[in-house]
């Protein structure tokens, strides 16, 4: 018998007998473990203290997470089966796209996983928020979230001549198109995308010749990386450096994820919005 194998067995035995020690699970979870970027955030928001026991490493990187410093209260993860398993979970919250294996062993070891699609849309976040508080038992909390993020993004109005054209644009000529947060968030911003016009559905490459023929009012930039990559080369060339750009028109962490965080990209790209408008 394999390595992978006996330790399969073994893991399979234990679920069994921690499945007959625990009995079935009632009422709200009490050991609640977070394998995604996403359902990280979400649960730190909303969990009870003590519910939530453990969250996946990117919790805690900067670049990736918009509560890295949140994080460090909660000990991470791999997301792998086995550690995950260990932490005798009695609820896992993974992505849609979670690794596959990691969440079929969860599952045949007795473990209950709750799996959230990626968020395209602010609708999507408020469903994200009220399916975790339904999940954690936090439903009122969840509904006051959703309550107070609705109010946030109402206050948020941009002044009242033509919307300013934006593009966002990344690593690897990486762009968002339709159907997608960052487009949401623009949109809330009064900002119209320019990136479905120049031939970009979803989210994917927009060659540079169509970003300059389309000649937006501002280019929104992705944060970068310390450190050189050949995949950053098209962000120093001078055709895009020649593009319009605002200190402030940079994408971070708050854009990634359907949180209540949204509403700080919301408000920096209304702040970039106001000063091109005051400027025209």
């Amino acid at each position: 018998m394999s390595v992978c194998a006996k330790v399969s067995k073994h893991l399979r035995v234990a679920g069994l007998a921690f499945g007959l020690l625990t009995g079935p699970v009632l009422g709200a979870p009490e050991r609640v473990v977070s394998i995604n970027l996403c359902t990280d955030q979400l649960a730190m928001m909303l969990a009870a203290p003590g519910q939530l026991v453990s969250v996946s490493m990117m919790a805690q990187e900067v670049e990736s997470s918009a509560m890295a410093i949140e994080a460090r209260a909660w000990p991470t993860n791999s997301g792998g089966a086995e550690a995950v398993f260990l932490l005798r979970p009695d609820l896992v919250l993974a992505g849609q796209y979670s690794t596959r294996a990691a969440v079929d062993m969860l599952r045949r070891l007795g473990v209950r996983v709750v799996q959230f699609a990626p968020e395209a849309s602010f609708q999507d976040a408020r469903d994200n928020i009220r399916k975790m508080g339904q999940v954690l038992g936090q439903q009122a909390k969840a509904e006051e979230m959703i309550a107070r993020f609705n109010r946030d993004l109402a206050r948020m109005t941009a002044p009242g001549k033509r919307p300013v054209r934006a593009a966002l644009y990344a690593a690897n000529g990486y762009s968002a198109g339709a159907g997608t947060l960052a487009t949401e968030i623009m949109a809330a911003a009064g900002m119209i995308n320019i990136a479905p016009s120049a031939g970009l559905s979803a989210g994917g490459t927009l060659p540079l010749e169509r970003l300059v023929l389309a000649q937006p009012d501002v280019v929104i930039r992705a944060a970068r990386y310390d450190g050189t990559s050949r995949a950053e080369e098209i962000l120093d060339h001078p055709a895009f450096r020649a593009l319009p750009t605002d200190a402030d028109a940079v994408t971070g962490p708050e854009w990634v994820c359907g949180t209540p965080k949204l509403v700080h990209a919301v408000a920096a790209m209304v702040h970039v919005r106001n000063k091109i408008v005051a400027n025209q």
